[in-house]
């Protein structure tokens, strides 16, 4: 396992959400259904930045910048 930023991720792998950022978008994301410790995997890295999750059957488009601030620990 190997701390980095969702930014980051590899497409086709599997990450678990270590750190969300503080504050209203924490809990916009959590509303989304993302929690610290969830198990992901990364759908598709978008051109301009844009990451897609999958967590379970929904898919969540990440911008850049957010991605950025949430620490991830990606599976080898």
């Amino acid at each position: 396992m190997e701390n980095r930023t969702l930014d980051n991720a590899r497409k086709g792998k599997y990450i678990t959400i270590m750190a969300l950022p503080q504050g209203l978008m924490k809990v916009q994301l959590i509303r989304l259904g993302i929690s610290e410790g969830d198990r992901v995997f990364c759908l598709e890295r978008l051109p301009g930045g844009t990451v897609v999750i999958q967590k379970n059957r929904q898919e969540i488009a990440l911008g850049h910048e957010l991605a950025k601030q949430i620490l991830i620990s990606e599976e080898l």
